[in-house]
């Protein structure tokens, strides 16, 4: 399987791509083709665990790695998370699951690839020779910084800096990452949104003079956002295991077409679903759900995607995004595979903020996706509702998504598709906000919260959450978006 830009110009093997990150124009790597997963493969893999299931979908794209030991690094990777399935799916009403992807060790769905991701990258710099030490640069709005920090912290022959907004992660979320262990890595507060963070690192990235500098020291770039397809390609697997759970505890018939609403920001978690539909997994619709930075909702109505908007900041925050990366992806599929278009979109992006697809694309997009938002207050109304309703907890970016799924079901009551909703936070990694949502209380300490939530739920709490409070801060440097390679030099030092 060889991987290409979006905006052409390269053609790399898997490992080449994960090890690279991002193409040398920019571009993000997409497969040339989608493998296919057929109805006789879904039931074969039926009776397989986790780890089983994931190799199975990923050989299929990673074809450059050893079949065994993926397997083994799969298994390495989900024996980290709790209560031995790595992506359980929930039953919450009829024709209603919840499928929780924050039991690994950072409590958030990024732990799906970044326990996975240190290995993919390792193993891809021996396949393509590379001697050189690997700098991950990491901009995160919260919940992926620690992630990654987690799954690099002392990995051989990487080295991690993570970029995260100074305002703009919960409080619990800067404490995961300033307190973080290991040698090798780094974490930077930047004055500015997540967006800043993330158009300085890709500046990094495409900038020659800079990666001539590192080059000099002996330092390679990759990525661990999702930019990167050892990212995004872990994901897929987990949209396909809960396919074959529902299969397995007859909801489902084998072939027939579920739903799945999912909570997005950067736009990387709901590609992965519109991945697995390429592959031949049977999803009829894709409910993309936004809290009130609803720039996705627009751009699946109208076609124009306009981040000349205010941004807000709110309880949501891994949401709180105006420049989705991964939809560039999606842009290249609709258009044909136009690497010139998807390029030039790209570049009025840049330049002005914006650009518009045409009504015959947007038709295409629309055929799977459908978009919509929750602000803070039908959030909160969300989480209480299902709260009171079936004793289910949610953290506030599930919450969107489950209103987004509500007002689908209130718009088409004879629907009958089985809809899973993607969980992609424990609610304990937002206490407060959860608290408040569920009991009307509201406390300002986050261990407090997290004391009161549980009374409240009876939800068992994290342990890596729990010894948060006695670690001590080891990163406090704050630095301007337009200085952050000055910082990637000082820790290279």
């Amino acid at each position: 399987m060889k991987f290409i830009s979006t905006r052409g110009g390269e053609k790399v093997t898997g490992a080449k791509a994960i090890v690279q990150g991002l193409s040398a124009n920019g571009g993000l790597f997409v497969p040339e083709k989608f493998p296919q997963v057929s109805k006789n493969e879904l039931e074969e893999m039926l009776s397989l665990s986790y780890p089983e299931r994931a190799t199975k979908i990923l050989i299929k794209y990673l074809d450059d790695y050893d079949e065994k030991e993926l397997l083994s690094a799969c298994e390495k990777a989900y024996a980290k998370f709790e209560g031995g399935d790595p992506a359980p799916l929930v039953r919450l009403d009829d024709g209603v699951y919840m499928l929780e992807l924050f039991h690994g060790p950072t409590c958030a769905f990024k732990d799906m690839a970044l326990t996975l991701l240190p290995y993919l990258l390792r193993k891809g710099c021996d396949i393509c020779g590379i001697k050189e030490e690997i700098l991950v640069l990491v901009a995160t709005s919260g919940d992926t910084g620690k992630a990654a920090l987690e799954g690099f912290k002392d990995a051989d022959g990487v080295k991690i800096t993570v970029f995260y907004p100074s305002e703009g992660v919960s409080k619990m979320q800067k404490l995961q990452m300033c307190t973080q262990e290991g040698g090798n890595v780094n974490v930077v507060a930047v004055k500015g949104n997540f967006d800043d963070c993330q158009t300085a690192v890709k500046e990094i990235f495409s900038n020659e003079e800079y990666n001539k500098k590192l080059l000099e020291k002996g330092v390679r770039l990759s990525s661990a956002n999702s930019i990167n397809f050892g990212r995004l390609a872990p994901q897929i697997a987990y949209y396909f295991s809960a396919y074959l759970d529902l299969v397995s505890s007859n909801q489902i018939e084998t072939g027939e077409e579920i739903d799945f609403t999912v909570p997005t920001g950067n736009f990387g978690n709901i590609l992965a679903a519109y991945y697995a539909k390429q592959m031949g997994l049977p999803i009829r619709r894709l409910h993309c759900a936004s809290n009130s930075n609803k720039i996705l909702t627009d751009f699946l109505a109208t076609g124009v995607y306009d981040t000349n908007r205010e941004f807000y900041k709110t309880t949501s925050p891994s949401m709180d995004i105006l420049v989705s990366s991964n939809l560039e992806r999606l842009l290249f599929e609709i258009s044909g595979r136009d690497t010139k278009l998807t390029s030039k979109r790209m570049s009025a992006l840049k330049s002005e903020g914006k650009y518009e697809i045409t009504s015959e694309e947007l038709e295409k997009i629309i055929q799977t996706f459908d978009g919509g938002f929750a602000n803070e207050e039908t959030c909160v109304e969300a989480m209480y509702d299902v709260f009171i309703d079936t004793g289910y907890t949610m953290d506030t970016h599930t919450g969107c998504a489950m209103k987004v799924a509500v007002d689908w079901f209130e718009a088409n009551k004879k629907d009958e598709t089985k809809m899973v909703i993607v969980c992609t936070a424990s609610p304990y990694k937002f206490p407060q906000d959860v608290l408040y949502a569920v009991t009307g209380n509201d406390v300002k300490d986050s261990f407090k919260g997290i004391k009161r939530l549980h009374a409240a739920t009876a939800m068992a709490v994290p342990k890596c959450l729990q010894n948060l409070r006695d670690k001590p801060l080891r990163f406090t440097k704050t630095a301007d978006s337009k200085k952050l390679f000055e910082e990637v030099l000082e820790f290279l030092k």
